[in-house]
């Protein structure tokens, strides 16, 4: 059976609030879908990849960094799909450093094409010119955009929630591109409000997330990006192997870490009332902490505990 015909259910781990013992917070595990393709990139690959099996697509391609969970998750995608797969790297410099970068290397031995551009060309990566002049180079592809959020995403971001999740009076997650949040606000009940905690400095991705999702049940929280996207500190890092050492649920520094961060000092600052259900989702993206402890150690910082 090809992996994205198989149905994906999570399990929700209980966490133990020594300092809020009347908030009930649960993390949904779908960290353990996969390695590579785990969580959120599981959801919205899904119908992606159904949709250019159907359409006999030999080939996908999409944009991301150097450390980006998407290609990661892309390329281990077309392997297991027996589909090729091309990924538009954002920076020329990475060209020569495939070998000493995890998430390229990976990609590469998964048998992905690497395309190095400037990062003036990768602004460009939406025009009709840009993706034309990639066909003529690539022939026709699969397109899947940068974090992979469409419509067929957002589709598979709505499984995220189960029917026994309705018992939970808040729903978090964290927010890169808008796309895992709004399917969840998508398949939640009216009682329920969902809270978004962006990776990202700047609440731009309001207008993002309203596009996709069809109801107002939701606020992004914007006070915990620790200076923007890809930026972290000492006390993240602290908080990320704290965490990882009281409940054995490994986080990354880019997403979930800062979900987490946020959300405890908001349930020791009072935010939550007493006996509220909070449903935490862990969206994966564990494999970029390899590439982002090689920039710590470069800076001589305190690095993430792994396994």
């Amino acid at each position: 059976m090809n992996f994205f015909n198989s149905t994906r259910i999570s399990y929700n781990q209980s966490i133990n609030l020594s300092f809020a013992k009347n908030v009930i917070l649960d993390v949904k595990r779908e960290d353990q879908i996969h390695p590579y393709i785990s969580g959120n990139k599981f959801r919205k690959l899904k119908y992606n990849i159904l949709e250019a099996r159907s359409k006999q697509c030999s080939s996908l391609l999409t944009f991301g960094g150097a450390f980006s969970n998407h290609i990661a998750a892309v390329a281990e995608a077309g392997k297991l799909s027996n589909i090729n797969t091309i990924g538009v790297i954002r920076g020329e410099e990475l060209s020569n450093k495939i070998d000493t970068n995890p998430t390229l290397k990976y990609a590469k031995l998964c048998g992905m094409k690497l395309i190095f551009v400037s990062r003036a060309d990768y602004k460009l990566k939406n025009t009709q010119n840009f993706i034309d002049k990639l066909k003529l180079k690539f022939g026709d592809f699969y397109l899947i955009p940068e974090g992979g959020t469409n419509n067929l995403a957002i589709k598979g971001c709505e499984e995220i929630l189960q029917p026994n999740d309705k018992v939970y009076d808040f729903v978090c997650c964290s927010v890169g591109t808008g796309g895992t949040i709004a399917g969840i606000i998508n398949s939640t009940s009216n009682q329920q409000k969902v809270l978004g905690f962006s990776s990202l400095k700047g609440d731009f991705l309001n207008k993002d997330i309203s596009k996709f999702a069809n109801t107002r049940n939701w606020e992004l929280i914007t006070d915990y990006h620790f200076g923007g996207y890809g930026k972290i500190n000492d006390q993240l890092i602290t908080f990320i192997n704290s965490f990882k050492s009281n409940t054995n649920i490994q986080l990354d520094p880019i997403y979930t870490g800062k979900m987490f961060y946020g959300l405890f000092e908001m349930i020791k600052n009072g935010y939550f009332k007493p006996n509220t259900k909070i449903l935490a989702i862990h969206t994966g993206g564990l494999q970029g902490i390899s590439g982002m402890n090689l920039k710590l150690k470069q800076q001589n910082k305190p690095l993430i505990t792994l396994d």
